[in-house]
């Protein structure tokens, strides 16, 4: 490749090169113009405190489209592999020698090296590699089988919308106030809405997923015909879904900043709980953010500096489990979990009382 077919960014003090820095990654919208694969690298340099905040020292995944966010790209699933986009779960070969791993243990018991950022440079790498979204753990990779994170995510169903998770987040925040907690709310880049607590990396990912049932079990109690934890699609109806298997090990959100594979590159952004009912999701794309973070920094700067126990809502999980209300379904690629009910479809569960 001849020298002009690429350029070379400075990313923390380390020259990274970009090739084919002119490649159209999103096509121009009514919103803005084509966003260039120099353009992912640069914006995420310009956010370089926010996301590496977000994936220090954390195994991630990378979700990589290498040909761009186009009509007729083909993604690859976990039943069938071989698109276009896909997500890397282990180090690719030929990664320089800065980029340093982590290795996970995934539900099957097989394990992998994933990349655990721990500079700027590592980040604009990935976009080098076509990187659009960075999925990272909810641990450290110190200790990679305990979080220090517990994801809350609003998931609007068929009929709801951004408005609609604000109004649910509101009340989340007076459960976390209640509970001692400190939440940081920010946009998924679609429609819903993650809140995030740092925990003390003392509990199991089974302890943090009982935790995200307790919690959203308290906000259906809260907003009844609002808010449901019903994992079965057919069950939830229009209300926002709880998505507590967004903490089963694995299992991973989209982090701060990133870019998500949708038109006019839109990116998950960090909120005061002040700003959330006052913006849009598409007002933070990769052509906004640059400037928003140059003018107000990082609004989960202070999201390390405490760090919670988990407790309160486990006591609250128990209470919940006296009362009949156990364990719920995991996702359908996982083992058989202990405790877990059974993982039927109920429109197909033939030992269902009708």
């Amino acid at each position: 490749m001849a020298a002009s077919d690429a350029v070379m960014v400075d990313a923390g003090g380390r020259e990274v090169r970009v090739s084919n820095p002119d490649r159209v990654i999103f096509p121009e919208t009514d919103r803005g113009g084509p966003i260039t694969k120099l353009h992912i690298a640069e914006y995420y340099l310009a956010v370089g405190d926010g996301i590496l905040r977000a994936l220090s020292r954390r195994p991630t995944t990378l979700e990589r489209w290498p040909k761009g966010v186009h009509p007729g790209i083909v993604v690859s699933t976990r039943e069938k592999g071989g698109g276009d986009a896909f997500f890397q779960k282990r180090i690719p070969r030929g990664a320089p020698d800065f980029v340093e791993t982590a290795r996970i243990e995934f539900p099957s018991g097989r394990h992998a090296d994933e990349i655990c950022p721990t500079e700027i440079a590592v980040v604009a790498w990935a976009a080098q590699m076509g990187t659009i979204t960075f999925h990272p753990w909810p641990v450290r990779r110190e200790d990679v089988d305990h979080p220090d994170e517990l994801r809350l995510d609003l998931d609007p169903q068929p009929g709801k919308d951004f408005a609609d998770a604000v109004r649910v987040a509101a009340e989340a925040r007076v459960l976390l106030g209640e509970l001692g907690y400190t939440g940081f709310p920010k946009t998924s880049g679609g429609r819903g809405v993650h809140i995030y607590v740092r925990i003390e990396p003392r509990w199991t990912f089974t302890d943090v997923r009982h935790a995200a049932i307790a919690f959203g079990r308290e906000l259906e109690r809260r907003m009844p015909g609002e808010v449901t934890t019903k994992w079965w699609k057919e069950e939830r109806g229009e209300r926002i879904f709880i998505d507590y298997n967004q903490n089963a090990r694995d299992r991973t959100i989209a982090s701060a900043y990133s870019i998500r594979p949708r038109p006019g590159a839109p990116v998950s952004s960090p909120l005061t709980w002040d700003e959330l009912p006052d913006v849009a999701p598409e007002d933070f794309t990769v052509a906004t953010m640059p400037a928003r973070f140059a003018e107000v920094g990082d609004r989960h700067a202070a999201i390390d500096d405490v760090a919670h126990s988990l407790q309160p809502l486990l006591d609250l999980y128990e209470r919940d489990a006296t009362e009949g209300e156990g364990d719920m379904p995991y996702p359908p690629d996982y083992p058989k979990m202990p405790g877990e009910p059974k993982r039927v479809q109920p429109s197909r569960d033939r030992d269902r009382p009708r």
